[in-house]
């Protein structure tokens, strides 16, 4: 899969399954300079027109060992400069250990991988759909399957842990 192939695929995963909740996707939007002063375009960028909010968001893949590593510190570099909130989307198996350290450690990268035709959310897609999630303020995502804290609970143990290690 190629990069432009990657990022459309992000554009097709977000807008299936988000577009309902008022969200509009982009493909290669010019966004100001980037930290090289060069002109900067953004690969996806998801706005919400009802909030005035949107996310850019960039697009790498790699499916074997090559430059894209090289380009990572550089991407996220400028992410973090970007004067909007942004993300990194990556995917596949040609990042090197260290630059898969950094981009599981950072804050602005977020692995996804949706699987086509279906597209459908999972395992492989969670850390984007967490980081929408995030900006959008979409906290039934977050809460998906949990209920609610019931006090009775508390109240059954008596007001107090249930874990007997009173170090914890």
């Amino acid at each position: 899969m190629k990069g432009h192939q990657y990022a459309d695929l992000i554009a097709a995963y977000v807008t299936r399954n988000y577009a309902a909740r008022g969200i509009v996707v982009y493909r290669e939007v010019p966004i100001g300079k980037s930290i090289i002063g060069k002109n900067r375009r953004v690969d996806v960028l998801v706005v919400q027109p009802a909030s005035n909010h949107a996310l850019a968001i960039e697009c790498k893949v790699q499916q074997s060992q090559g430059t894209a590593d090289e380009k990572i510190p550089y991407t996220l570099q400028d992410l973090v400069a970007l004067r909007m909130p942004g993300c990194l989307a990556y995917a596949g198996e040609g990042f090197s250990d260290g630059v898969l350290h950094m981009l599981r450690g950072s804050e602005v990268a977020a692995y996804c991988l949706p699987e086509p035709p279906a597209l459908v959310p999972g395992s492989a897609t969670r850390e984007l759909d967490h980081v929408l999630a995030l900006e959008f303020r979409w906290w039934d995502l977050l809460v998906e399957g949990r209920q609610p804290f019931d006090p009775r609970h508390w109240a059954a143990l008596g007001g107090k842990f249930s874990n007997p290690d009173p170090s914890c």
